[in-house]
C-alpha cells in the first residue's frame, strides 16, 4: 500500500511539472496494468517485476488523474474579451471574507450572470476597495449579493522562488479574479443562503467577530483568532517573522498537531466515562464510541479552520483509525499514512506544490520513524525529545529547499511551545469561542504572551537563522536519504554516513561569477520595477518595487524570498531612482531583512522608511564604480540638482545608471521622461547606445522621445508593466517606435521576470515563464 500511495503521488508530482498537458493516448495502457497482480511470486525476480509495474501503474494512475483533473480546471475560463469590462452578476459569498488594508478579499460563488452574452466561471475571486466617495459594499459570508465586477482570467507575477498565484487559484478552482465596481448596482438580496458550507462560514464568521470584539486590541488577539477560525491574515506580518525565525509558525495556523491534540483529548473524555456505564458499553463499545466521537471533533475543528491540506491529512488519519475500529481491522501506521496521502491527492493534485503537503506529511513519517516498533517502553519526556531531535534533522533538507532557511533555534522553541499552544492556548481558545465566558480566551492570551515572550527573545539571538543559497537539486534527496539514515533505531551500522550526506546541502557553493561578467534580473513586481545586477563579488538592487496593501509589498512577497534563493545575503548599493510608490513600495521590508551597505537616491532622506539606513547618498551625474571589471556610472540627475522635493516632475530626478562591460552595456533610468532625455542627448550623447534598455516610464507616451530611442538604439527593450494595468502602459506608439528601430522586445507582464547574463562581449536573455513553463500558465506568456 504505502509503494502505491508514493508512486501516485511521484507520478503526481511530475504532472504538475510538465509545460503542456499530456496527450491521453497512452493513459488507455492503465487498465491493462492491473494484470501484474496475478504474475506469480516464487521467485526474486518475479516479485522484483512485479513490485516495478505496480509502480509503474500507481505513478501513471497518479500522472493521468491529475492531467485529467487539470484539463476539467482549465476548460473553465472567463472569455478573454470581457476583462476588465463592467458584469452584473449574482451569487453568494462562499468563504469568510478576509480583511485587508484596503477592503475585503473573498471567495464568491456566481448562481446568475446577469449581464447577456458573456458566461462567468462559478468560482471566482473578488475584492473591495476603500473609496471615500464611493464606498465598497461590506459583505459577509453566506450573503447573497447582486454585484457589478469588473474581472480578468488569473495572473500572478513569475519570478525565481517565487510565489505561484495562477496555480494556486487553480488548485481552488477559482478561475476569475476581480473586484467589485463601487459605482456599480450592487445591494443585498438575502441576508442568509441556506446550505451546509454557507452555515459553516457563517459560523466562522461568528467565532471571528466575537473573538474580535473580546480580545479587541490585545496583541495577539490575531494569532487567536487564527488558531481558531484559521484566519491567518489576522496575524500582523511582525509576529509572523518571529514565528518563521523561531521555527513555531506551523503552531500559529490550523495545524495537523492541533487536531490531534483535540481528538485525542475527546479520546480520552468520552472513553473515560463510557466505560464507567455498563449499560452504554453493552450498547457500544467504549473505544468505538470514544473513536467516533474524536472524529467528530477533528471534522468539526478542521471545519471551523477552514479545512486546508494538514487539517484534511488529519482528519482522514483519524477517519482511518475510526474506520479499522469500526470493522475490527488492524492497519498499520504507515497504511494509515498512504491512505491520507492517496486522499488528500486524488481530490486535489495540486497539493503536492504546497509547501504545507511536504511539511506535513514529512513530520508525520519522521514522528512514525522514531516511534513506531519499538520494544520497551520509553518515558514520555525522553520520547518527546526524541521526536523534537527527529523534526529538527528530518526536516531541514524540505525547509532549505522550500525557504532557503531553517531556524537553528526551532527544537528549544518549539519544545516549550508545542505543549503551551496545542495543550492550553488551543483548547481555551475553543473553549472561548463556544460558551459564552471571556476568561478563556482571556487565559488563552495569557499563556500566549508567555510564549511570545520566551520565542522573542529566541528571535533576538544574533544567529537564530541559518540562511543560504536555494541548495543544488541533486542534493535535497541526497539530504533526505542522509537525515533518515542518521534517525535509524540504534544499533543500525554506520549511520554517521548520514551527516556526510547532509553536508552538501549546506556547503555546496553558489556559481560565482568570472571577472567581467554581470548577472542581472529585471523582476515581474507588476506596474513598477526593481532590478538586482550581480557581479563575482558585489550585488546591486535598483528600485525596489511597489506597495500592494499595505503589508504586502514586493519587498517581502518577491525581492527577499528571491535574493534569499539567489544567494544574495546583503547588498551593497541600494539605488532608489525617485520618489514613488511603484519604485520604492518594498523598501521598508527590504531593507528589515537585508543589510545594505549605502542607499543611492533621488529621495529626501526624512522619508520615514529611510529611517534605519547606514549610509544614504544622493545620486548625481559623475558618480563612477567598477566591481570586477564591471563599471557603474550614474549619469543623471545633475549634482546641482536638489532632492526630494514634492514637485510635480520627480520623474524627471530618476537616477539614471548605465553598467558596461566590454562591448556591452544596461541603461536603466526608472520613469524619466522628455526632459531628461533631452539632457542625456546633450550632456552624454556618447553613453545613451546600449544593448538592454528598460524602457523609461513602463513605455508612458511621456518618455522614449524619437530622438532618444534612435540614440540608445537597444537590442532589447524591457516593459516593466503590470497585467492589463490602467495606465495603458506600454503605450502602443512607443511599442512601434521601438519595434522600428529592430529591438527584441519584452514586458514583464507576458514574460515573467526578464534573466540576463552578460560579459564583454556576448549577452545571453531567457524568462522566468520560458525557463519554468508550466500548463496552467497562459500560452502568450511563453511565445
Amino acid at each position: 500500500m504505502a509503494i502505491f500511495a508514493i508512486s501516485f503521488a511521484l507520478g503526481t508530482w511530475l504532472l504538475q511539472q510538465q509545460p503542456v498537458l499530456p496527450d491521453f493516448v497512452w493513459a488507455w495502457l492503465l487498465p491493462v496494468l492491473p494484470v501484474v497482480l496475478f504474475i506469480p511470486q516464487k521467485s526474486l525476480t518475479q516479485r522484483l517485476l512485479r513490485n516495478l509495474l505496480i509502480l509503474l501503474l500507481a505513478a501513471g494512475a497518479g500522472f493521468y488523474h491529475a492531467a485529467w483533473r487539470a484539463e476539467q480546471r482549465l476548460a473553465i475560463s472567463l472569455p478573454a474579451d470581457w476583462q476588465g469590462r463592467d458584469i452584473q452578476i449574482e451569487g453568494v459569498v462562499a468563504e469568510l471574507p478576509h480583511q485587508h488594508a484596503r477592503g475585503q478579499r473573498f471567495v464568491f460563488d456566481v448562481e446568475h450572470t446577469l449581464t447577456p452574452q458573456v458566461s462567468v466561471p462559478d468560482h471566482i475571486y473578488l475584492s473591495t476597495y476603500a473609496n471615500d466617495k464611493f464606498p465598497p459594499p461590506q459583505l459577509q459570508a453566506g450573503e447573497r449579493w447582486q454585484l457589478t465586477v469588473r474581472l480578468k482570467q488569473p495572473h500572478g507575477t513569475a519570478n525565481p522562488h517565487g510565489f505561484d498565484f495562477e496555480v494556486w487559484m487553480l488548485e481552488r478552482n477559482l478561475r476569475a479574479v476581480g473586484y467589485i465596481h463601487n459605482k456599480g448596482d450592487n445591494q443585498l438580496l438575502t441576508a442568509t443562503v441556506n446550505g451546509f458550507g454557507y452555515q459553516i462560514q457563517r459560523g466562522r464568521a461568528a467565532v471571528r467577530e466575537r473573538l474580535t470584539r473580546t480580545l479587541g486590541d490585545a496583541p495577539y488577539a490575531g494569532v487567536i483568532i487564527a488558531l481558531a477560525v484559521g484566519d491567518q491574515q489576522s496575524i500582523p506580518a511582525s509576529q509572523w517573522q518571529v514565528f518563521t525565525r523561531t521555527g513555531v509558525n506551523h503552531l500559529m495556523s490550523i495545524s495537523g498537531l492541533h487536531i490531534t491534540m483535540l481528538a485525542s483529548l475527546g479520546f480520552a473524555l468520552v472513553y473515560g466515562l463510557w466505560r464507567r456505564s455498563p449499560r452504554l458499553t453493552l450498547w457500544l463499545p467504549a473505544r468505538k464510541a470514544a473513536v467516533t466521537f474524536a472524529l467528530l471533533v477533528a471534522a468539526g475543528y478542521a471545519l471551523l479552520a477552514g479545512f486546508g491540506v494538514p487539517a484534511q491529512r488529519t482528519l482522514y488519519m483519524v477517519g482511518a483509525v475510526a474506520a479499522a475500529l469500526w470493522f475490527n481491522r488492524n492497519y498499520s501506521l504507515g497504511q494509515l499514512l498512504s491512505f491520507a496521502l492517496l486522499a488528500v491527492l486524488i481530490p486535489d493534485p495540486w497539493a503536492v506544490l504546497s509547501p504545507g503537503f511536504w511539511l506535513s506529511f514529512g513530520a508525520v513519517f519522521l514522528i512514525l520513524l522514531v516511534t513506531a516498533h519499538r520494544l520497551g517502553k520509553i518515558h514520555w519526556l525522553i520520547q518527546y525529545g526524541k521526536v523534537q531531535w527527529a523534526m529538527t534533522i528530518g526536516l531541514t533538507p524540505l525547509l532549505l529547499a522550500l525557504f532557503q532557511q531553517v531556524s537553528l533555534v526551532s527544537p528549544l522553541a518549539n519544545a516549550f511551545a508545542i505543549p503551551l499552544v496545542s495543550l492550553i492556548v488551543v483548547p481555551l481558545t475553543l473553549l472561548g469561542a463556544v460558551v459564552p465566558l471571556e476568561f478563556p480566551l482571556w487565559l488563552a492570551h495569557f499563556t500566549l504572551s508567555l510564549t511570545m515572550a520566551g520565542l522573542e527573545w529566541l528571535n533576538a539571538l544574533p544567529q537564530a537563522v541559518w540562511t543560504q543559497h536555494a541548495p543544488p537539486p541533486w542534493s535535497i534527496p541526497l539530504a533526505i536519504f542522509g537525515a533518515i539514515w542518521i534517525l535509524l533505531p540504534r544499533g543500525f551500522p554506520a549511520r554517521w554516513i548520514g551527516l556526510i550526506l547532509i553536508l552538501p546541502l549546506f556547503f555546496s557553493p553558489r556559481p560565482r561569477l568570472e571577472p567581467g561578467t554581470l548577472a542581472l534580473t529585471i523582476f515581474d513586481v507588476g506596474q513598477g520595477l526593481s532590478v538586482v545586477a550581480q557581479t563575482r563579488n558585489h550585488a546591486l538592487l535598483y528600485d525596489t518595487g511597489p506597495d500592494f496593501s499595505g503589508e504586502a509589498d514586493s519587498g517581502n512577497r518577491i525581492l527577499v524570498p528571491a535574493l534569499r534563493g539567489m544567494g544574495i545575503s546583503h547588498l551593497d548599493n541600494l539605488i532608489l531612482s525617485h520618489d514613488d510608490i511603484d519604485h520604492t513600495g518594498g523598501t521598508a521590508s527590504l531593507l528589515e531583512s537585508l543589510p545594505v551597505e549605502q542607499i543611492i537616491t533621488s529621495v529626501a532622506p526624512d522619508r520615514a522608511w529611510l529611517a534605519d539606513a547606514r549610509k544614504i547618498t544622493p545620486c548625481a551625474d559623475g558618480q563612477r564604480w567598477n566591481w570586477e571589471g564591471v563599471t557603474f556610472e550614474m549619469l543623471h540627475p545633475a549634482a546641482d540638482q536638489r532632492a526630494g522635493d514634492s514637485d510635480p516632475h520627480d520623474n524627471d530626478k530618476s537616477c539614471v545608471l548605465r553598467i558596461s562591460t566590454g562591448r556591452q552595456q544596461i541603461l536603466l533610468v526608472g520613469d524619466m521622461e522628455s526632459g531628461t532625455e533631452q539632457r542625456l542627448l546633450e550632456r552624454h550623447p556618447d553613453k545613451l547606445k546600449t544593448t538592454l534598455l528598460v524602457v523609461p516610464h513602463h513605455g508612458s507616451k511621456t518618455s522614449s522621445g524619437e530622438s532618444f530611442v534612435a540614440a540608445s538604439h537597444p537590442e532589447y527593450a524591457i516593459f516593466t508593466v503590470g497585467y492589463r494595468n490602467r495606465f495603458g502602459h506600454p503605450r502602443p506608439e512607443i511599442w512601434q517606435r521601438y519595434i522600428a528601430t529592430g529591438a527584441k522586445l519584452l514586458r514583464t507582464d507576458e514574460s515573467g521576470a526578464i534573466l540576463v547574463r552578460m560579459n564583454g562581449q556576448n549577452i545571453e536573455v531567457e524568462t522566468e515563464r520560458q525557463k519554468h513553463a508550466r500548463y496552467w500558465q497562459p500560452h502568450t506568456n511563453r511565445d
